[in-house]
């Protein structure tokens, strides 16, 4: 058998300088844009049908009962009819859930104002990113729910930390009044009326003086108080986000290593990585996580972060 030798051609050199040139792709990521957080959005959403009316939720209940009973005024009801048949005059069919913990799996029922509460999948998202940040690691938390609509944040945040820190509270502010009565609803719904207080207010107002709703304040003196969580899940187009931003700097709700979530449209750009007080006074808050999730961005904050969370990461 004859043997083969090869030879290791020389590379030509203007194949070795194109190369050493290439550099890696920069990330195509929005930048940030100052202006747009001083201003209302233009934004526009189609409806996801993530809505149950109360009075379509009663409906669906009796519906329920029903069934399991088998009768309806003395005759056998049967199977409770299933897909279209069963989804006919439902305004919801794919309608918000609990996602994990205490009560997996369960509905929750939505008010009779229109809402776009946070989809499943950014919720699963934002819980994932909490827990590995290390959010119930220290025992029971307080959370403060901004804009809370149906409770869908908060009800997920008591589902996950009831069972696994054993306690937690939620309080949740909103506005709406339809909004306030479905809270206190689900909350009893799901058990959580221990957990739970529902608070009628404008957000920005529940901010500047949470004193006068009985939301709970850090102490000046020991710096005890406060909330360990704060999520912003506005109505994008109703909401100017640097005064919201701003609010939440200078609030007395918010302690020393409060985490603050807020969700917003990718119009309008890239948060801030660092958000400070216009005044200078305040909260700094420090971002620690900054995700996109379609059109959905979710940035998360620390505030004045003294390392207490392992696994926060400031990343510009």
């Amino acid at each position: 058998m004859t043997g083969h030798s090869f030879v290791l051609l020389p590379q030509p050199a203007m194949l070795r300088t194109r190369i050493l040139a290439a550099k890696p792709k920069k990330p195509n990521t929005p930048k940030v844009n100052n202006e747009k957080l001083k201003e209302k959005l233009n934004v526009k959403r189609d409806p996801l049908g993530h809505v149950i009316p109360l009075e379509q939720k009663k409906v669906m209940r009796n519906q329920r009962r029903n069934a399991s009973s088998g009768k309806v005024g003395g005759r056998s009801l049967g199977v409770m009819a299933q897909g279209s048949s069963r989804s006919a005059g439902i305004s919801n069919v794919s309608r918000l859930k609990i996602l994990s913990g205490l009560h997996l799996h369960r509905p929750i029922t939505s008010p009779n104002v229109y809402l776009r509460p946070m989809m499943g999948k950014v919720k699963e998202a934002l819980f994932s990113q909490l827990q590995s940040i290390g959010i119930y690691d220290s025992g029971p938390m307080k959370h403060l729910d901004l804009f809370a609509g149906s409770g869908n944040v908060g009800l997920e945040n008591l589902s996950r930390g009831v069972k696994i820190t054993g306690g937690g509270s939620t309080t949740f502010v909103d506005l709406a009044q339809d909004c306030i009565d479905t809270i206190n609803v689900n909350l009893e719904d799901f058990d959580f009326v221990e957990n739970g207080k529902a608070v009628k207010a404008d957000v920005m107002d529940a901010l500047q003086r949470p004193e006068a709703y009985s939301i709970e304040t850090v102490d000046d003196n020991d710096g005890r108080g406060g909330f360990d969580l704060v999520t912003v899940t506005p109505p994008y187009e109703e909401v100017v986000y640097g005064d919201i931003m701003n609010a939440i700097c200078t609030s007395k709700a918010v302690k020393q290593d409060t985490i603050v979530v807020i969700e917003y449209p990718v119009e309008l750009g890239t948060m801030p990585h660092v958000v400070k007080a216009e005044s200078g006074e305040g909260r700094t808050l420090v971002g620690v996580r900054n995700r996109k999730y379609g059109r959905t961005v979710i940035g998360i904050y620390i505030a004045d972060p003294t390392g207490k969370y392992a696994g926060a990461v400031s990343r510009p």
